[in-house]
């Protein structure tokens, strides 16, 4: 095998998390929280959904003393799924832009539902609930951590987390060209005024001159965004 295939300590972390993406440790994902344990940045006890079990085999891999979950990240419970009331639910869609796993489908201002199957029991969706018709239902009582969890579900959320960020990436990349292609098109538009009104030159060139500030930002934005991707595939 070739070093350029070897797995790095943050992909070896990674690995042995419950992908629920669910941030109780303190980052936004399990990636980053890999990262930050591979780093020295976070301890390997703050993955409440690995509990115990978790905890163990984090301790295994880096060749540490097994240690109690800390409890200000949470603490280790039967794995719940979130459930919709459909009868009070308006249709916000904020639940499903909470969603890290696209574990909810629906459409603006139309009845919301969780798939069971796909829920990964992170909680996110509850907060920004504005009507609270959402609720934690225990499906695993009596087993907690990787007991209520099995490494197939881990891998399925972790895919699914995967694409949904590859989606709005991708979303958001196409707005971003949607919107460059509008600030062009008025940038034509002002130049054609002040080309046929002389008097109002000057305000047709300050006018110019905000799109084309807009249109730099927006090209160093995707620039930036080129050099992370390329980066993160290096």
């Amino acid at each position: 095998m070739s070093s350029s295939t070897l797995k790095t300590l943050a992909d070896q972390i990674e690995d042995l998390l419950p992908q629920t993406q669910c941030t109780k440790c303190g980052y936004p994902a399990c990636r980053p929280y890999a990262e930050a344990v591979a780093n020295g940045t976070a301890s390997y006890n703050q993955c409440p959904p690995g509990g115990a079990e978790g905890v163990a085999r984090l301790a295994k891999l880096l060749g540490k003393p097994v240690i109690p979950l800390n409890p200000v990240n949470g603490v280790e419970r039967a794995r719940p799924v979130a459930v919709i009331d459909e009868s009070a639910c308006i249709g916000c869609t904020l639940c499903i832009q909470a969603c890290p796993v696209d574990a909810i489908v629906g459409a603006a201002k139309q009845m919301h539902t969780v798939l069971p199957e796909l829920c990964t029991g992170c909680d996110l969706c509850v907060a920004p609930c504005p009507v609270d018709c959402i609720s934690m239902v225990e499906v695993t009582p009596g087993k907690t951590g990787w007991a209520a969890w099995s490494q197939e579900q881990a891998d399925a959320a972790r895919e699914r987390h995967e694409f949904r960020t590859m989606r709005l990436r991708r979303e958001q990349q196409e707005n971003e060209a949607r919107l460059a292609a509008k600030a062009a098109a008025k940038l034509k538009q002002v130049e054609a005024e002040a080309a046929s009104s002389p008097e109002a030159r000057a305000e047709q060139e300050r006018k110019k001159a905000i799109i084309q500030a807009a249109l730099e930002r927006a090209r160093q934005k995707r620039e930036q965004m080129a050099a992370k991707e390329g980066g993160k595939q290096a």
